[in-house]
């Protein structure tokens, strides 16, 4: 039985990679699948490969950040074992939206001593600060090109009522987790045991004796996103010679649309392709640009997602 288990322990794994390459391609059209074979024909390779390089050290980097976070909570995971957790947190965001994020922290629990309620705690922990640079970016290419981007974000407004909403579920969550916290029921104090131990991995950012070095890998974390963008232009003839302020908001369209959609599938292309057109370059290449961008890095995160799939249960002691 203990056998049959270990199989089921590995070919789970590589057939949840298998599904989601599938379910990844099984969602573009074949216009669209044309368009990128197109775009890949006509573009200068080296510079995606270039462009593949950055995102691997924004990878990296993220995996060795997360150190920071883990150390002060008397937790130390590998190196290698972190950077599979990362790989395969992006490959399932492709299959299922923000699912990564739970993928993550359960890899970590499964393969590791890290509690899946300390290990999230950290990673919502990097989500906040993740979300603080990219309004730093929205702000700047605001600066930039304010009605460009409204126009391309869809002119959003501020609504009170929301406001009021999320106020009262806060307000109720924590009414809720005061009654709990005075109950002696098992399933009461098994619930607050879980959001404690999540509230203090996302206090471990406080606690951690080595900040300098976890804002200078955040600053490259981004640095590589904005540089494995900015690279991608040089495939192209026609957008060779954008500026930084075309450059910043088409960044800030498609970081917008790989958060709408399973990594920006279909959506991304088009949203960087919306604001490129306003700096003159034809739709077709503008369209070209978006897809060469798009499905180098997805083929990255689906090539070494699906291999870590594969090597997290081969490689792990546990």
């Amino acid at each position: 039985m203990s056998k049959f288990l270990k199989l089921l322990k590995n070919i789970v794994p590589l057939g949840l990679g298998l599904y989601l390459v599938y379910y990844s391609f099984a969602n573009t059209s074949e216009e669209d699948r044309a368009q990128i074979f197109a775009a890949i024909k006509q573009a200068d390779l080296k510079y995606v490969f270039l462009s593949l390089v950055f995102g691997a050290l924004s990878h990296l980097s993220r995996a060795y950040r997360w150190n920071f976070l883990l150390k002060p909570l008397g937790y130390q995971p590998s190196f290698f074992l972190r950077t599979l957790t990362v790989m395969i947190s992006y490959f399932s965001n492709l299959g299922i939206p923000r699912s990564g994020e739970v993928l993550r922290a359960t890899a970590l629990a499964t393969y590791s001593d890290v509690p899946f309620q300390k290990g999230f705690g950290t990673i919502v922990t990097e989500r906040i600060i993740d979300l603080i640079l990219l309004f730093s970016f929205i702000g700047f290419g605001f600066l930039l090109q304010r009605e460009l981007l409204l126009e391309v974000i869809g002119n959003p407004t501020f609504n009170t009522y929301s406001l009021f909403w999320v106020a009262g579920a806060l307000l109720l969550f924590f009414v809720c987790i005061r009654k709990l916290k005075r109950s002696q029921k098992a399933w009461a104090i098994k619930i607050v045991d879980f959001f404690n131990g999540l509230w203090t991995g996302m206090l471990s950012v406080s606690t951690m004796k080595n900040k300098w070095a976890f804002i200078g890998h955040t600053l490259f974390i981004w640095l590589m996103y904005l540089m494995m963008f900015w690279v991608v232009t040089f495939a192209l003839p026609e957008t060779s010679g954008l500026s930084l302020s075309a450059i910043i908001p088409a960044f800030i369209a498609g970081g917008f649309a790989m958060s709408a959609t399973n990594g920006g599938i279909g959506l991304y292309p088009l949203a960087v392709a919306a604001v490129l057109q306003a700096f003159d370059i034809p739709y077709t290449q503008a369209l070209a640009f978006g897809w060469v961008m798009w499905t180098g890095q997805t083929l990255m995160v689906v090539v070494f997602g699906s291999l870590s799939f594969l090597l997290l249960p081969i490689f792990s002691k546990k």
